[in-house]
């Protein structure tokens, strides 16, 4: 994958859900996130329609990303658990977009205002060393009943 291909970022609501769901159920993403079961276009939809609630709530931002006119994940800045929380869920194919995506994402939480900004990995992830060498301070956080490694960003 080259890293240098353009990223653009779609709205939701600019989003076919029939596009996002072999995505979504891949089981090589579902594997580092909250178990939950496969979608179907229609809990698709509406958990499409929950991400549109949040990106029209202050401080947040939630998009589809796009890669090569392919639609090769999502990403947001949620609100969650009275914290700002980055989200980046990317196909497997993709990871080396990931590094352009959190510079971007950055960038919006600047944008935004925000101080802090955190991140939360499902305790299946390995340690990031980019991470850990960048961020305020790393912690065990359970969320949903699960346990992830969160990590504390201060936004320049």
């Amino acid at each position: 994958m080259n890293i240098n291909n353009t990223v653009d970022y779609l709205r939701f609501n600019d989003i076919n859900p029939s596009e996002f769901l072999p995505l979504l159920n891949s089981r090589k993403i579902r594997k580092h996130l909250i178990e939950h079961d496969l979608f179907t276009v229609e809990t698709l939809t509406a958990w499409m329609n929950s991400k549109i609630e949040v990106d029209a709530t202050s401080g947040c931002k939630v998009r589809g990303i796009v890669c090569e006119s392919e639609l090769i994940g999502w990403c947001g800045i949620q609100f969650e658990d009275e914290k700002y929380e980055i989200a980046i869920i990317i196909d497997d194919k993709f990871w080396g977009i990931g590094k352009k995506v959190f510079q971007d994402m950055m960038c919006w939480a600047k944008g935004l205002n925000h101080d802090d900004v955190y991140i939360n990995f499902l305790h299946t992830r390995p340690d990031y060393k980019f991470l850990k060498k960048i961020a305020k301070s790393v912690f065990e956080t359970e969320l949903f009943g699960c346990k992830f490694t969160s990590y504390q960003l201060t936004v320049k």
